[in-house]
């Protein structure tokens, strides 16, 4: 059996089967790509939930694991050379998780890399620009006067979402035929958009059938809807 005692975040999240990789994590869409990444995969896992209404983020514990205090980040027991690894960053244990398993992630370079430039389109534009519209149209910049701050991010949005309408047409997912690491890291995104933060109107989503075709697509998948599930049920 795995010793992860050297981790003080076991400490405030003991692990019940410690030889299972260890995720703490919420059901936001960052979090839910590694939850259904390891559906995906198969790996057994064990999740804990970070309270954020507890600041548990802000814990000594949490930000032991993790010190940028964001989640999801996890431990895995059987790291590279047989040792535990923590990691965080969502993308970077993607990329870990398609490694290890051999799965989600093509084998030959060209594609590989073809995969990787849409993980990071993910990662450095629709997370950060989804995320700024949700909070000027739900959270507590709706209430600003001021609509310029909202109405930029909605077209910069808006223009994202064109970029992968067009990737999208006469395709199953974002890499063709073969479902990615890519999809696992864009769709929660889209569907939080449109759903959780109700800017589907704003961005035009209804102008997106590519779009709406592969998000249903996605939402449709058995793991999926278990890792949608598995952060909050830790």
């Amino acid at each position: 059996m795995a010793d992860l005692s050297a981790f003080p975040i076991t400490g405030k999240w003991p692990a019940q089967y410690p030889d299972r990789l260890q995720l703490y994590s919420l059901p936001t869409p960052n979090g839910v790509k590694v939850s259904i990444m390891l559906e995906e995969t198969g790996l057994p896992y064990e999740a804990h939930a970070v309270s954020f209404e507890r600041n548990e983020q802000l814990s000594p514990e949490f930000l032991s694991l993790n010190p940028n205090n964001k989640i999801p980040a996890i431990l895995d027991p059987n790291g590279p050379g047989g040792k535990p690894l923590a990691l965080f960053e969502s993308g970077a244990i993607l990329i870990y998780l398609a490694e290890k398993t051999g799965k989600l992630l093509p084998a030959d370079p060209a594609g590989r890399y073809e995969t990787l430039q849409w993980l990071m389109f993910q990662m450095g534009g629709i997370g950060p620009m989804f995320g700024q519209l949700g909070f000027f149209h739900k959270f507590a910049g709706k209430d600003y006067e001021d609509k310029r701050p909202r109405d930029r991010y909605a077209a910069e949005s808006r223009r994202l979402l064109g970029v992968l309408e067009g990737r999208m047409a006469g395709r199953d997912w974002i890499m063709g035929d073969d479902y990615t690491i890519a999809d696992i890291a864009i769709w929660p995104w889209v569907r939080n958009l449109v759903g959780y933060y109700g800017a589907g109107e704003l961005v035009g989503f209804a102008d997106c059938p590519n779009l709406q075709r592969a998000l249903a697509a996605f939402a449709a998948r058995p793991a999926v809807a278990r890792g949608l599930e598995a952060p909050a049920r830790g």
